[in-house]
């Protein structure tokens, strides 16, 4: 049975999630959340895409992603690259991924903030915080956010979700991070 064709819509943000199989870890070190930035790169040199936020976890990773590509294309080459590489440096044979990748259109400007806050939030919700700090956290694009002094990689914006934050807040990064920071959002409503 084929299975069902994705829902795509250029130019909208979608949340797209990818996990390891069984849950298993798949980057177990540094290097290997280095090379999922390195597959990023390389595929947006190929498809041009936007990123307002991401994290890399020890057995998945989140993105809020747009593009005028073709998502699966886009998640296709980044998990390919990484899978490759995967497999190469642990001697791996067979997937190393969970299923495809999950995907949800984000459908408005509060669910942006939402679900930013949530991926940003990870490294600090999990049973045992990875960091204290969120922006200590390298393999998230919070600190891009709280350091303005930090130049993003070339496929990320983070001028667009400071836009949507509610009044009395500033639209500013630093008031974007004090939002991350109070905000935390129960995924299961989106």
């Amino acid at each position: 049975m084929p299975r069902r064709k994705r829902d795509w819509r250029p130019h909208a943000y979608y949340h797209v999630g990818m996990r390891g199989n069984n849950r298993d870890n798949i980057f177990q070190t540094h290097e290997d959340k280095i090379h999922l930035m390195r597959a990023m790169e390389y595929t947006y040199a190929k498809h041009p895409f936007t990123l307002l936020a991401y994290c890399i976890m020890s057995n998945h990773y989140h993105l809020i992603i747009r593009s005028e590509t073709n998502l699966s294309k886009i998640m296709a080459y980044i998990n390919r690259r990484y899978s490759d590489y995967y497999s190469k440096r642990y001697d791996h044979v067979g997937r190393i991924y969970e299923k495809r990748y999950y995907s949800a259109l984000i459908q408005s400007p509060q669910a942006i903030l939402s679900i930013s806050s949530y991926i940003h939030r990870n490294p600090i919700d999990t049973t045992i915080p990875l960091v204290i700090n969120m922006e200590d956290y390298l393999y998230s694009s919070f600190m891009y956010y709280k350091h303005n002094n930090l130049t993003p990689p070339p496929f990320m914006n983070t001028n667009l979700i400071t836009t949507y934050l509610p009044n009395p807040l500033t639209k500013t990064n630093e008031s974007y991070c004090l939002y991350c920071l109070a905000y935390k959002e129960d995924m299961e409503e989106f």
